[in-house]
Order: structure tokens, then C-alpha cells, then sequence
């Protein structure tokens, strides 16, 4: 039974969150967008792995063993090579995943019941996927290899070979990982509450009798945060470089270029949230939940993109973690340029300009 002076205080507090729209979001909403990703982006299986052929055998056989792999469910055909000189630049570009290479006798020492080498080779760069594609394309020839020895045949010999990550030491894979969710969060969060600040404390009146323009007003106030936030993602890359043996093969400099540019996208993402929220409070809270969860679940850190539902592969499109994860690795561990990650910088700087036109819009509307 309820005392009856606690009743006014509950209704209260019912009248106080129907009042307040984003906070009836955050407490309704939130948790439920929670659930459906957890539910849908936490799969470890690996699905429609993108799969290149190097088939020196061109004979039926060979075309078996290659129908075993694209009937099976978890691996795609994207290239047919000509020559192992081919297998690097797909690896370097993301085209592929893993390549299986039949050699040119496969047929032959099958006929004669002699054993054949056959290679698959894995891009190790995320050491948990590439190690899930390793044993799933293992079992597979496995089963090839237990067919033909139940035929009476010789079983052929089978050769793996992980890319750019040999030792599948998790590190190689997490800490990359690690420095684009920490940017995302550091910096969103320092920028969230700049506005929401002014807003709280009764200040923002005084700064908006200054002789400045809106968009000089936000960019004044990201340029410091832009310093700070580059700061923090120096030492981030050291640490992840002298402390945690993290191979650098890239150039520093496009490791620099494109860290600002993602750096700038993360900022204006604070800005926007700032812009939105009503005190500081939410505004972290916002700013916690909206970069936290989707740089995790949903920009390929631990679970693969591939796995995922197509439609929310989709919403992953607009994750800026995601871009930048392909960055950092394909520079860290790959030793890849300009003209393989130009398109991904290209996105991260064309969400900054957005996010930062629709703030000064958003800021336009208060003034008004």
C-alpha cells in the first residue's frame, strides 16, 4: 500500500517525463534499440565470405572442390586469378577475404591416387574472422579429402597460410579496433556538452549578443576540442605502437590526414548532440549511448559486418566507425595508400560537413 504522500511525488515525476520528450526517448526508446542490436549484430557465425579462386587445374575435379565451397553457404565467389600475383592486391583492397588455390597436377594426382597440395590462404588483418574462415575452409576440405580417401583415392595435403597477422595475435586485431571507438567516444563526449553547457549554467544569451555568426560561434568552439581530441589519438597510436607491438606498415602521414578527418566527423557529431540537448546530462548520456553501442556492434570492431542482416548492414553505412576501422587496419597491418582508402576518408569528410550544416542550422532556429 502507497503512503499517500508519495503519490503526488510519482505523478509528478509521470507529468515531468510526458513533459520531456527526449527524455522519454532515452527511457523508452534506447533500451529497445539496445535489444534489437545486440540481438541481431552479436553473431559470430561468418557467412558469404568473399572468396577468390586461383584454379591452376581448370578440370572438373577442380570445379568440384570449387562447388564445395560456394554450395556450402559460407563462402562467395568474388575473383577468378590468373596468377598468385593477383592474391595481394585483393587482399590490400578488401575484395577478398580468402583465396583457395588449386594447384595445376590436382586432377592428375587425384587420377593416379597421389596426394595434391591444396592452399587456402586467409587475410589475418581481424585475427577472429580470419581464424572463423580458416576452420570453416578446413572443414570443408576436409570433407573433399575423407571423400575421395572413401573412393579410394590418396587425400590431398592441405596448406593454410594467414596474411598480414601470422600468429593471429588478438591484439593486432582489438587495439585498431580500440582507437576508433575511443576517438568516437572521447570526442563526441567533450563536444556535447558545449552548447548544453551555455544552455544550463544561463550563459548562452551573453554569447549570442556577440557580433558572431553561428558558424563562427561552432567552429570556435570545436577548434579546441580538435587539439585536444589530437592529442588523444597521438597517444592512443603510441601505446598501441610501442606498448602493444602493433605493426605500423602504412605512412604516418595518411595515418594523420585521415585520423583529423575522423577526428573532425566525431566533433561534429558532439556539436549536433549538443545542439539537441536540453542540459549536460543528456547530452553525455546522448552522447554515450549514440557512439558507444554502434562503434562496437555495428562498424565491423568485433562482429563481422558480412554476418549481419541485410538491413542492418545498411544502417551500417552511416556508422563513422566503420569507415575508419578499414582505414586504421588497412594502414596499421596492410601498408595500404591513398588510392585504395580515398573512397572512406571521401564519406568521412562529406558526414562532417553534414553534421556540422545541420548543428549551425539547428543553431540558426534557436537564434530565430
Amino acid at each position: 500500500m502507497l503512503k499517500p504522500n508519495l503519490i503526488p511525488i510519482i505523478r509528478k515525476e509521470f507529468i515531468h517525463i510526458r513533459r520531456d520528450p527526449r527524455s522519454l526517448l532515452i527511457i523508452i526508446i534506447m533500451p529497445l534499440m539496445q535489444l534489437i542490436l545486440y540481438s541481431y549484430a552479436i553473431n559470430m557465425d561468418v557467412r558469404d565470405v568473399k572468396l577468390g579462386v586461383l584454379d591452376e587445374s581448370r578440370t572438373p575435379a577442380s570445379r568440384d572442390l570449387l562447388r564445395r565451397f560456394t554450395g556450402s553457404g559460407y563462402f562467395l565467389q568474388r575473383a577468378a586469378l590468373d596468377t598468385r600475383d593477383d592474391v595481394e592486391p585483393l587482399f590490400r583492397q578488401g575484395s577478398v577475404k580468402a583465396v583457395l588455390v588449386i594447384p595445376r597436377d590436382y586432377a592428375e594426382s587425384i587420377r593416379r591416387r597421389t596426394s595434391t597440395p591444396v592452399q587456402i590462404l586467409v587475410d589475418g588483418s581481424d585475427s577472429n574472422t580470419g581464424a572463423i574462415i580458416l576452420n570453416t575452409a578446413q572443414q570443408l576440405l576436409t570433407a573433399a579429402s575423407m571423400d575421395l580417401s572413401a573412393a579410394g583415392y590418396v587425400p590431398f595435403q592441405i596448406r593454410a597460410n594467414i596474411w598480414y597477422n601470422p600468429e593471429q595475435k588478438s591484439t593486432f586485431f582489438i587495439v585498431p579496433g580500440l582507437i576508433a571507438v575511443l576517438m568516437m567516444m572521447i570526442c563526441a563526449l567533450l563536444t556535447s556538452v558545449t552548447i548544453a553547457r551555455e544552455k544550463e549554467t544561463g550563459t548562452l544569451e551573453e554569447i549570442l549578443v556577440a557580433p558572431v555568426r553561428p558558424f563562427e560561434l561552432i567552429i570556435g568552439k570545436v577548434t579546441p576540442y580538435v587539439v585536444l581530441a589530437s592529442m588523444d589519438a597521438l597517444l592512443i597510436l603510441l601505446v598501441g605502437r610501442f606498448w602493444f607491438g602493433i605493426p605500423f606498415r602504412g605512412s604516418p602521414l595518411l595515418v594523420a590526414g585521415f585520423s583529423l578527418i575522423y577526428l573532425l566527423s566525431a566533433l561534429s557529431l558532439g556539436v549536433l548532440i549538443s545542439t539537441l540537448a536540453r542540459n549536460q546530462q543528456i547530452a553525455m548520456m546522448i552522447a554515450n549511448l549514440g557512439t558507444m553501442l554502434p562503434s562496437i556492434l555495428l562498424s565491423g570492431f568485433i562482429f563481422p559486418i558480412s554476418s549481419m542482416p541485410k538491413w542492418l548492414q545498411v544502417v551500417t553505412l552511416i556508422v563513422p566507425a566503420r569507415y575508419f576501422l578499414e582505414i586504421i587496419r588497412g594502414i596499421l597491418l596492410k601498408g595500404n595508400g591513398f588510392d585504395v582508402l580515398w573512397p572512406q576518408a571521401a564519406f568521412l569528410l562529406g558526414l562532417s560537413v553534414v553534421l556540422l550544416a545541420v548543428s549551425v542550422k539547428r543553431f540558426k532556429v534557436r537564434l530565430e
